[in-house]
């Protein structure tokens, strides 16, 4: 009996190990949206070469933003209204569920070490405007600086030219031209319907697909632990002082290393009122493999705005990942212990 015993508990631990040892031959893992390959090497070099996930995740970022993905990732892109460009960012530790974010930064290149700092030397989530480029500058980054580039100044003086068309206001005249812009009277909500509202009233449709490009990653480090970060320069465009979800922890991004994490991207006016990332992290919890827990997230906003644009990855605790869009293709990256290099993973619109 006693025999019996202990070749039953050799068995039990035995197995216990082998999945032990399967589950750390998946990490480390980096997940991040669209095809920001050299981004990814840089998160997967730090994390692969023992940097914890926030880490791992802020060198993955930083790379973005000094590379300026897609013109919309750090500083030099997306214009507002007045020709300037402000960074908005977000790290999100999935192990104390800790988070750090910059909104609206002004003058300050480094958004993602921004949103660090605010996550390790500071009582706060977010800090926001000036007050986030004093922070960030009276903590050791490089400003004040002008974050604006000659690509991003002439494509707001083309915007200028072009009568300020097209915009993100909606109940106000003129409507097609530049302001000061003036309130179109209280009665315009019982003068058109919903489905009446021109194109142009659901803001980012009209402005471009790309002008909601944003850089959000998730990393698992050589431990389990779980981290994701985001950055942006936000909307083209947009009305100065418009905070997007890029800063917002559950829209743009989100981990519990309990679970998992996800990424977003797309209209995040809209996106950030669903909190996408939350959700698919929280049906991944309930048992919803990627997979689904994409699918779902998505299609509870597509339900409400049939014409929004976003996309999202999830990816699990186990480093199972899968992605899912609405209104455009989307690609989002990877790289696993079992790839040479970084593999980029499409998802049609569902």
């Amino acid at each position: 009996m006693k025999k019996h015993l202990f070749l039953f508990t050799i068995l039990i631990f035995s197995k216990a190990l082998v999945n032990e040892v399967w589950a750390s031959l998946q990490y480390p893992v980096v997940v991040s949206t669209w095809p920001f390959l050299e981004a990814v090497r840089a998160a997967w070099n730090a994390v692969d070469g023992g940097f914890s996930a926030v880490d791992a995740v802020v060198e993955g970022c930083s790379a973005c933003e000094k590379l300026r993905c897609d013109g919309t990732v750090g500083p030099g892109g997306s214009p507002d209204e007045n020709g300037e460009t402000t960074l908005d960012a977000m790290v999100m530790d999935g192990v104390t569920m800790e988070v750090g974010a910059v909104a609206a930064m002004r003058y300050v290149p480094e958004g993602i070490k921004a949103a660090k700092l605010v996550l390790e030397y500071t009582k706060h989530t977010m800090l926001v405007g000036d007050q986030a480029s004093a922070f960030a500058i009276s903590m050791g980054l490089q400003g004040p600086t002008n974050l604006s580039s000659v690509e991003s100044i002439e494509k707001w003086t083309k915007w200028k030219d072009n009568s300020c068309q097209p915009n993100f206001r909606k109940n106000v005249i003129p409507r097609d031209s530049c302001g000061p812009f003036h309130p179109n009277g209280p009665s315009i909500r019982r003068c058109l319907m919903d489905n009446e509202l021109r194109p142009n009233e659901f803001g980012s449709v009209n402005v471009g697909l790309h002008s909601h490009d944003t850089i959000s990653m998730a990393v698992i480090d050589q431990i389990g632990r779980i981290a994701v970060g985001t950055s942006t320069n936000g909307a083209t465009f947009k009305i100065p002082g418009r905070v997007g979800d890029g800063p917002i922890a559950g829209s743009s991004a989100y981990a519990d290393a309990e679970v998992g994490a996800c990424g977003a991207t797309g209209d995040g006016d809209i996106m950030m009122r669903f909190l996408p990332c939350y959700q698919a992290v929280e049906n991944m919890r309930l048992g919803m493999e990627p997979k689904l827990a994409a699918k779902d997230a998505i299609s509870r906003i597509a339900r409400k705005y049939p014409n929004f644009i976003g996309a999202l990855f999830a990816v699990n605790r186990n480093g199972t990942h899968a992605g899912a869009c609405h209104g455009w293709t989307f690609q989002y990256c990877v790289r696993t212990p079992g790839m040479n290099d970084v593999e980029v993973f499409t998802v049609h619109p569902q």
